[in-house]
């Protein structure tokens, strides 16, 4: 073979590997990016569930505080 056929397999396996490394890297950060975007889904939703059940918690106390002082104007009056 000729040196310039030798040129040519030695470019065209150059340019191969060099797809073959954009491809992985690719893949690489396409993961990554879909790991951290469900890491926030999570947290998200972790947060949302700590605020509706410090709702619930604030809002029966409410209601107990309501019950509580129906109880005491009911049995004061009477």
């Amino acid at each position: 073979m000729s040196i310039s056929a030798n040129k040519l397999i030695a470019t065209g396996l150059n340019v191969v590997v060099v797809v073959v490394v954009v491809v992985v890297v690719v893949v690489v950060v396409v993961v990554v990016v879909v790991v951290v975007v469900v890491v926030v889904v999570v947290v998200v939703v972790e947060v949302v569930v700590v605020v509706v059940v410090v709702v619930e918690v604030a809002v029966a106390v409410i209601v107990v505080e309501v019950v509580v002082v129906v109880v005491v104007v009911v049995v004061v009056e009477t």
